[in-house]
């Protein structure tokens, strides 16, 4: 095997790094925008979508990084002194990658609790809102028939 193959993993983990640390800094957008008392729907959208391109992206990088490693894998175990550093490195790097998954992990649990509040908010309030339209509606309806004499009842015998 050449160096080439152990380099592609390598940057493959760096990248992987990478990319997670701006889909930990797009969760934290998520979570600014979540925290607004009024819900801005078309920045939550973009950056949901944003995070959807950066989950693309992550799920690229590990099928490359799998069909390499699938490739080079033999050769990693059977000569592991001579990509000693190689080896070293890329546990870093997996280390790395697993905390930064752990940290935006719990960011998404928190963006979840945060986006079901907001959205028990709005619900509270279209429901508000429905029951003021109702009330509004019978006033109407009462105040209408305010001046409205209904027909009585009277005796036709002589």
């Amino acid at each position: 095997m050449n160096q080439s193959g152990v380099q592609i993993l390598l940057q493959s983990l760096e990248k992987k790094a990478q990319l997670l640390d701006r889909m930990i800094q797009q969760n934290s957008v998520q979570e600014g925008i979540l925290k607004e008392e009024e819900l801005d729907m078309d920045a939550f959208d973009e950056a949901i979508n944003e995070q959807g391109v950066y989950l693309e992206e992550l799920d690229r990088l590990d099928q490359g990084f799998e069909a390499v490693y699938d490739r080079v894998r033999e050769d990693l175990m059977q000569d592991k002194s001579r990509y000693r550093t190689e080896i070293t490195r890329m546990k870093e790097l997996i280390q790395q990658i697993t905390d930064k998954i752990v940290t935006l992990n719990a960011g998404n649990m928190r963006n979840k609790v945060l986006a079901e509040n907001q959205f028990s908010k709005k619900r509270v309030s279209i429901g508000s809102g429905a029951s003021k339209n109702k009330v509004a509606r019978n006033y109407y309806n009462n105040m209408n028939n305010l001046n409205y004499v209904s027909p009585q009842f009277y005796d036709n015998k002589k």
